[in-house]
């Protein structure tokens, strides 16, 4: 029978009233692993009522005695780390050792968080008129949300739910419904640390649960980690409904690859790395920087016979793996011509859009894929890269 992975609310497991669930797939195999709860409105009602009156309690504690449970709850995760990291890569697909780093920069911000007490100080003016003096003090909001994404799914909760705890509120933490158990887990760790129930809350769910967070008049604060659309989604609708918002979108991890690397150790570090994500984004719009040039991964989706908005969890394993091989086959004839044509200076193998190609002298011309897409720099007399054919299949034969 397929595991269920449930929301937590007031210190427990708990289905809630969800009926609705999503497959929780297993990138390195393809198969389901789990079916976690998608929560309704009526879900995100319960639990914030819940919060509310857990807040109150929580925000007579003192700073020193909150920041107390955090200590207590760094010591847990750091005992329990290897089971969390070996959760997280089930789900997400990451080494052992990458979620071990993904863990521990959340623990960082908790860290952090353990001294915010001297952050919280208010001010004093004494003389600011005549008989005028002028104070100012802060205080909890009440109920904040943190709405996070698949990439990290220890160390983005973590960012939300650690200042937000720290300072008094109480916080509704929606993860990302591909890789829900880590941030459940972590929940049971802060009880287990001394967290009243009810302080956290976390709520399995997709769009509708975001909504919901969304429009709820006694959430007052949300913060946001992942696309620039939904960031601007979720910045607009915040604000729309009067509450303090934190988008983070589109944030871009960048690999510079100089001309003397190792190519066969650093090109598996970069090549189809997140399983989610569309072979656009991993292969076709991002450039890789190198020291004497630009290397175009759209040529590694061309070459693959790709369509480049094919979703990664649709390719094969081996196909993924023959990817990489690829994309170290074309990175290295990059370099190669790189170290041939370039000029003192670093000029661009290809250049930029504008700009003359370095290896034929036609014009450099940019292409856009869709209104908020990414752009990517190509040449129309080397056809590097060459446009996609109109119909491909994903595992069709790579003619090397």
């Amino acid at each position: 029978m397929t595991n269920q992975i449930p929301h937590f609310i007031d210190g427990k497991r708990s289905t809630l009233s969800s009926t609705r669930t999503a497959d929780v797939l297993n990138p390195s195999t393809g198969e389901v692993a789990a079916q976690v709860l998608l929560a309704s409105a009526a879900d995100v009602d319960a639990a914030v009522a819940s919060a509310v009156e857990a807040q109150k309690g929580w925000a007579a504690w003192n700073p020193q005695r909150r920041a107390r449970v955090l200590m207590k709850f760094i010591e847990l995760v750091n005992t329990n780390a290897d089971e969390l990291a070996e959760l997280l890569s089930i789900e997400h697909g990451k080494t052992v050792a990458d979620s071990l780093g993904d863990i521990q920069r959340g623990i960082e911000v908790i860290e952090f968080a353990v001294g915010i007490p001297h952050l919280m100080k208010g001010e004093f003016t004494e003389g600011a008129g005549a008989g005028i003096d002028v104070y100012s003090i802060r205080q909890p909001l009440g109920v904040v949300a943190g709405i996070t994404p698949f990439n990290f799914p220890a160390m983005i909760p973590l960012w939300k739910a650690g200042p937000a705890l720290a300072c008094g509120n109480a916080i509704i933490l929606k993860p990302s419904e591909r890789d829900p158990s880590v941030p459940l887990r972590l929940a049971e760790l802060f009880i287990e640390a001394g967290l009243p129930p009810g302080v956290l809350q976390v709520v399995q769910g997709d769009k509708e649960a975001v909504d919901a967070i969304l429009e709820h008049p006694d959430i007052k604060a949300v913060g946001f980690v992942g696309s620039s659309d939904i960031a601007q989604y979720i910045y607009a609708t915040s604000a729309a409904n009067g509450k303090r918002s934190q988008c983070f979108g589109g944030a871009k991890n960048h690999m510079v690859i100089l001309p003397d690397a190792d190519l066969e150790a650093c090109v598996p570090r970069f090549a189809l790395v997140e399983p989610t994500t569309t072979i656009a984004e991993a292969l076709l719009d991002q450039r890789i920087c190198c020291g004497v040039g630009n290397v175009f991964k759209s040529e590694i989706c061309w070459a693959a016979r790709l369509d480049p908005f094919t979703p990664v969890d649709a390719v094969p394993v081996s196909l993924r793996r023959e990817l990489v091989q690829i994309a170290a086959q074309q990175l290295r004839a990059n370099l190669d011509t790189a170290r041939r044509t370039t000029v003192p200076g670093g000029v661009a193998v290809y250049g930029h859009a504008g700009e003359r190609c370095r290896r034929c002298g036609a014009s450099i011309r940019m292409r856009r894929h869709g209104v908020h897409a990414r752009s990517t720099y190509w040449c129309p007399g080397c056809q590097v890269p060459p446009s996609p054919p109109d119909t491909v299949e994903v595992g069709q034969a790579i003619d090397q």
